[in-house]
């Protein structure tokens, strides 16, 4: 069963062993760069999850807030190992992380940059909900800017 485990001392070793192949590995942060990644960004209310299949860490994501306008969630990272990709586990932890946002409640949608090249990735965020803000950010226009209206 898919859940969502904070990170810690205990459990941070199995999730920087965490990889994507190597088509996916331009599209995303090394697990170690995730976390660092919620380090960095602690003041914007930053969390990193490990995904779990019951005991075995399957994944790492990480979500922040936006502290300019639009005022959402940010989902900055959302990774599943290779070897559990295509399960329908990226698709059940992320149902998980946005109904945890929704009943936080702070913001009214979550945002996602996504690489035009990244069909999987697309995939599963259209998938769950996400659609085409419409958005252009001028230093990343090779992606897409999905939107989620909890």
């Amino acid at each position: 069963m898919i859940h969502l485990i904070d990170v810690n001392e205990e459990n941070w070793m199995d999730i920087i062993k965490l990889s994507v192949n190597e088509h996916q590995q331009k599209f995303l942060d090394r697990p170690t760069g995730i976390i660092a990644r919620g380090y960095i960004y602690r003041n914007c209310n930053a969390r990193v999850f490990g995904i779990a299949d019951d005991s075995q860490m399957i994944g790492v994501a990480l979500v922040r807030d936006f502290t300019e306008e639009p005022f959402n969630y940010d989902l900055q990272q959302f990774m599943i190992d290779e070897r559990f990709q295509n399960k329908g586990y990226g698709t059940e932890a992320l149902r998980q992380i946005l109904n945890l946002l929704k009943q936080e409640g702070r913001y009214g949608g979550v945002e996602v940059c996504v690489n035009r090249d990244d069909t999987a990735a697309i995939h599963v965020y259209e998938k769950v909900g996400f659609v085409d803000s419409g958005y252009v950010d001028e230093e990343l226009p090779d992606c897409l800017n999905l939107i989620y209206h909890l």
